[in-house]
């Protein structure tokens, strides 16, 4: 009977688990993005750390940190990677303990010519979440206080 009952347990688990379905969902939103993206060797992960760059104009990390939800990890990872190909730089405090991010002309122009490939993934996750998924996206956003903007 405890054979049975467990097998019900992780029965339910999977297709039932908030977590899980989300997971799958962003699985499928960040790959329209990244196919949409890869022909400029950027990935939708980056764009964001750009994106978020640009308009701070000089950003400290935990600032990127906290706009994005990102651990200290991942962004370190990913820095050094846009600051390999010349997207971003580092800034030294005046205190030399610190350091900002700057968006790099290279990684200016990266954004400008992202506009096209950002736009047909907008349309591609738009057609995929169809108007009651996004107005249900929008308003979770919005109830965790997620930076909002039109979609």
């Amino acid at each position: 009977m405890d054979q049975e009952k467990n097998s019900k347990s992780i029965a339910a688990l999977g297709p039932n688990c908030i977590a899980v379905r989300l997971r799958l969902l962003n699985r499928v939103v960040t790959k329209i993005y990244d196919d949409e993206l890869r022909s400029l060797g950027l990935k939708v992960s980056q764009l964001n750390v750009l994106v978020v760059t640009a308009r701070l104009g000089l950003a400290r990390p935990g600032e990127i940190c906290s706009l994005l939800r990102l651990d200290t990890s991942t962004l370190s990872r990913g820095v050094e990677r846009m600051r390999a190909r010349g997207w971003l730089e580092v800034v030294p405090g005046d205190d030399g303990r610190t350091q900002s991010l700057r968006l790099t002309s290279r990684g200016k122009k990266l954004l400008e010519r992202t506009m096209p490939a950002y736009e047909a993934a907008q349309k591609r996750a738009r057609e995929l979440l169809g108007p009651e998924g996004l107005h249900l996206l929008s308003k979770m956003a919005k109830k965790l206080g997620m930076l909002q903007s039109k979609s």
